[in-house]
């Protein structure tokens, strides 16, 4: 049984020009969208603009009310772009593979998906998930991710990590180790 805590989320949009009003923010609502649908309960979507201290102040602060924080935006390489270094500061651990996978499919969509700096990192029981700004590149990722995320934060809120006989024989798992 997963505990009700694992499937709290809460989204963060990093961008100057959405926090300003000039631009309307998609990919913070887009996400929000696929979480619930893949039942994850939002608790807060917020947005803020490239400033690496109030990103780290609004990450410290959602772990403690959310297992899953999910930030889309500034993940490339302009100089205002600093949502990697806010969250890597705060972070407990680095989990390089969830970004790996969302950067692998990535490149199915875009030969530019390699210059994402997006990272994935825990602090205490809550998964950081960074994303990148465009709607799509946002969904994109998110979805490469979502089918290991409860796994992932079941471990976190102290599951014992044991695979349970429907997650080895998923449809999904199936025909990954048919094509091995």
């Amino acid at each position: 049984m997963i505990p009700a805590r694992v499937l709290i989320a809460s989204v963060l949009t990093v961008s100057d020009s959405c926090f300003k009003g000039e631009r309307e923010d998609l990919s913070g609502p887009a996400v929000v969208a696929l979480l619930g649908s893949h039942g994850f309960a939002v608790k807060s979507h917020s947005v803020l603009p490239d400033e690496r201290a109030r990103i780290e102040e609004w990450l410290v602060a959602e772990c403690s009310q959310a297992a899953l924080l999910v930030t889309t935006g500034g993940t490339g390489l302009a100089a205002r772009d600093v949502t990697p270094e806010a969250t890597r500061n705060v972070c407990d651990r680095l989990v390089d593979g969830i970004a790996e996978r969302m950067r692998i499919e990535g490149l199915k969509q875009t030969p530019f998906a390699p210059l994402s700096r997006a990272l994935c990192g825990t602090r205490g029981s809550s998964l950081i998930l960074n994303l990148p700004g465009s709607p799509r590149g946002a969904v994109g990722s998110l979805e490469a991710v979502l089918p290991i995320l409860p796994h992932a934060l079941a471990l976190l809120s102290g599951a014992d990590g044991q695979h349970t006989q429907a997650e080895r024989l998923s449809p999904s798992n199936k025909t990954e180790l048919q094509g091995q």
